[in-house]
């Protein structure tokens, strides 16, 4: 028994397969949500019919939002967080660290940041 039937499977075949192994081993499913009953010719059909609507309606969602992401980008926008250091500072740091000799970490208590931020910085190609 599961209270909505998206929640037993991630696709239409894996809840296929996870309700037909059930009923090998004579066990009946029920999605109290959805209302089905397996234990029923009508129950099974209307479980491989509601099974294959929640599937599409999962891709309609995935299109969706892939269409949203696209259109943020048109506009300019990108996903991800945003860089800790702006590329002014990350020429700061360049420039102190190799011919100075400046150590990562006074570089990284200089701007407030963590050695990590740093060593990623300087491992990126200049800007």
């Amino acid at each position: 028994m599961v209270w909505r039937l998206d929640r037993l499977g991630r696709s239409l075949r894996h809840l296929v397969e996870t309700v037909n192994a059930l009923s090998e081993r004579g066990v009946a499913f029920a999605s109290l949500h959805e209302g089905i009953d397996t234990s029923t010719s009508t129950g099974r059909l209307v479980f491989h019919i509601f099974a294959a609507l929640a599937e599409f309606e999962r891709e309609l969602i995935a299109e969706r939002a892939a269409i949203g992401r696209q259109a943020a980008r048109v506009r300019g926008r990108v996903g991800g967080r945003p860089a800790k250091l702006p590329a002014e500072q990350v020429r700061l740091a360049r420039a102190q660290y190799a011919p100075q000799g400046v150590t990562v970490a006074e570089i990284a208590r200089a701007l407030g940041v963590g050695r990590g931020t740093i060593y990623r910085a300087l491992q990126q190609a200049p800007s």
